[in-house]
């Protein structure tokens, strides 16, 4: 029995670029199959357009030679991605909630930058600049609280710090 050919549609713009088509292309090499480059497409795609859309999700699977639902599946497996209804702003900021954090501040940090920001966790600002987030541990116990912006961690935290680190970006 022959495997069933994926359906060519020409009704779609197609979303993900040529460019970003050929940054998934050139993970290929590195891995032993195609399925193995689910997670850095998932990261390349988001990384450029803050978000996975049911389209690019599709796009994702007609390279890797895989159904879409194996993709979503694998997307919707972890926290970090975001579907195009919850995209994410220009910085992402995760506040570390891991027990050393929590006894050092890192709750009341929380509390603090989404009062500060009008957001509840996994929110985003209205204006669009930030996504507020928390992790369980970011890994830098001895630095706590800790919060990851973008993706530099930074320790001994306070929402003035962070308001320093955000203008500087």
């Amino acid at each position: 029995m022959q495997a069933a050919k994926p359906v060519e549609r020409r009704d779609v713009m197609a979303v993900l670029s040529e460019e970003l088509k050929e940054k998934i292309r050139a993970e290929f090499p590195k891995y032993p199959n195609k399925r193995a480059v689910t997670l850095p497409a998932l990261h390349i795609v988001q990384d450029a357009t803050r978000s996975v859309s049911l389209e690019a999700i599709r796009e994702i699977a007609e390279l890797l030679e895989l159904h879409p639902a194996e993709v979503h599946d694998t997307m919707s497996f972890y926290g970090y991605f975001r579907d195009e209804k919850h995209p994410l702003g220009k910085h992402r900021v995760w506040v570390c909630r891991s027990i050393s954090c929590m006894l050092r501040g890192g709750e009341d940090l929380l509390a603090d930058l989404c009062e500060k920001w009008n957001v509840k966790p996994g929110e985003t600002t209205e204006d669009g600049k930030i996504t507020l987030e928390f992790g369980e541990c970011l890994g830098v116990c001895e630095g706590a609280p800790c919060v990851l912006v973008d993706e530099d961690c930074h320790p001994c935290m306070t929402a003035q710090k962070v308001d320093e680190i955000l203008k500087k970006s």
